[in-house]
């Protein structure tokens, strides 16, 4: 074979080498980043109490102009505990229905679930109903990505209870709700928790007001 023909061969092999070593480094950049974060995550559980009412050390956040006086005990993520102007704000509180994940935003970032329930989700709805929680009526949603997903609602209020609630992927794992409200505050507050919750839908909202009335949100 002529030497004309080598260099070909050679400068792929470098060039693959070169990929291979950069997707290596990138594979090893991105695990140690998920370590950091498990260990960061893990830290924050084992040292966290649950979230009361009673909670102290307070932290002053001010989101779409409104200021908002929070115990650090309820922030869901530790890089967030800073004071001063943040665009949201990521809580987690304990109800007595369970625990429900809070972030609040500006208004215009976010419609209401019961806006969505007649400009969206109506148009989704599949055939028949779903049972289960009394006093909601449960609709399953079908085409443009809906699969799995489901729509709880109240017929019978003018501003009813509405929450999306999604299939688990893993096996075992709950089922999981959204609800998002507009308060009077001007904030939005979007709500995530375990669909177990439902049945105690009715409360929902007042058993909440408390926790956003603490901080000035409602």
């Amino acid at each position: 074979m002529s030497a004309s023909q080598h260099p070909a061969p050679a400068a792929y092999g470098s060039h693959g080498l070169v990929h291979n070593l950069a997707g290596i480094a990138l594979a090893v950049m991105l695990a140690a980043l998920g370590v950091a974060y498990l260990v960061d995550q893990a830290g924050r559980s084992e040292g966290r109490k649950v979230p009361s009412l009673s909670d102290g050390n307070m932290l002053e956040q001010t989101v779409s102009g409104r200021e908002l006086t929070i115990p650090e005990n309820w922030f869901r993520f530790g890089e967030q505990m800073q004071a001063g102007f943040v665009s949201q704000i990521d809580l987690s509180v304990q109800l007595p229905l369970g625990s429900v994940d809070v972030t609040l935003l500006p208004r215009s970032r976010a419609k209401s679930s019961s806006e969505l329930l007649d400009s969206v989700y109506v148009h989704q709805f599949a055939k028949g109903t779903e049972t289960g929680v009394p006093g909601l009526i449960g609709q399953k949603l079908e085409g443009n990505g809906y699969g799995g997903e489901t729509i709880w609602y109240d017929a019978l209020a003018p501003k009813p209870f509405v929450a999306k609630c999604i299939d688990a992927i893993e096996t075992g794992a709950p089922d999981k709700c959204v609800r998002t409200v507009h308060l009077t505050s001007g904030l939005a507050a979007i709500y995530s928790f375990e669909e177990s919750l439902l049945p105690g839908w009715r409360d929902f909202d007042a058993e909440m007001n408390r926790w956003l009335e603490k901080i000035g949100a409602n």
